[in-house]
């Protein structure tokens, strides 16, 4: 009777402690779905992107057109410090094409006297940051330091959605919202006023594949790109990823069977006593 009570109470106390996990998770994700209501801020849309899937790859051809548009715009404000040319090498470029791309860079170096000198960038350096450093990048864009893109795919909500969109969301400001000087009013940005200023426009450049460089083609090309840089080895990672889960049947069968083979003796094995004639325990009263 007691054992019946016992077991009992602790499926009651196991059910109990489910239910408060389940309500405690439910009340996190209700609190945080309610922040994100009442937030001034415009949540991106999201978009099909083509490495989105768990087995899918980027799309090397808007990689490239994405560091042309970042080169040719984004470049001249803001940096990828964790970004170096020899991460080119075999992903989005030949070693040829990423020594020539980093031969075309100026590179602010220290001579054999420790003297400040410019030379050709090799593969091994970063890409070229426009300011020297964080003051002289405010001091050029009205107080507001441009941030470093290396990793900003991962580090905004909506990742590649965010991006898009915030680059196409510029519009005039709606009444009651005041705008200063020097910015601009972009509702996907949290606040709604932006200190960047609209950087995309149709055939704002020319791509070398004589893809039509649209804003919204830019846009998507650039998006992919950042993406890129803050997972360089994304697709590397996913190949790994599909031999492994290959190669994990056949490591189950083995394990299962050197399990079986090992234990089969110990866990088959019988126990028996046999009482001996004139030693036979007390019997219980």
């Amino acid at each position: 009777m007691q054992r019946a009570v016992a077991a009992g109470t602790k499926k009651i106390a196991i059910g109990a402690g489910i239910a408060a996990a389940a309500g405690a998770g439910g009340l996190v994700y209700a609190l945080e779905k309610s922040v994100y209501a009442s937030d001034h801020v415009v949540h991106p849309y999201h978009l099909p992107w083509s490495h989105s899937g768990k087995f899918s790859s980027f799309d090397i051809a808007s990689v490239r057109r994405g560091y042309e548009v970042y080169k040719q715009v984004c470049a001249a404000c803001h940096s990828m410090k964790f970004i170096h040319y020899r991460h080119f090498v075999d992903t989005i470029m030949t070693e040829e094409e990423a020594k020539a791309e980093a031969a075309d860079a100026t590179i602010n170096a220290l001579g054999d006297r420790g003297e400040a000198i410019q030379r050709p960038g090799i593969l091994t350096d970063p890409l070229p940051n426009p300011y020297p450093n964080k003051k002289a990048a405010a001091a050029a864009n009205n107080g507001a330091a441009p941030p470093d893109l290396s990793l900003m795919s991962l580090a905004r909500h909506g990742g590649d959605d965010y991006i898009f969109a915030l680059l196409t969301g510029y519009f005039d400001a709606p009444a009651g919202v005041k705008v200063d000087e020097g910015k601009a009013y972009n509702p996907y940005f949290p606040g709604g006023v932006i200190s960047m200023p609209q950087q995309l426009f149709d055939e704002g450049i020319e791509y070398k594949d004589g893809t039509p460089a649209t804003q919204s083609q830019q846009a998507k090309d650039v998006s992919a790109f950042m993406h890129w840089c803050a997972e360089p080895f994304h697709d590397t990672r996913k190949k790994w990823a599909l031999k492994i889960a290959a190669f994990v049947p056949f490591v189950a069968v083995v394990l299962i069977y050197g399990k079986r083979h090992i234990w089969t003796f110990t866990k088959s094995q019988k126990f028996a006593w046999k009482p001996v004639k004139g030693r036979e325990p007390p019997k219980q009263q």
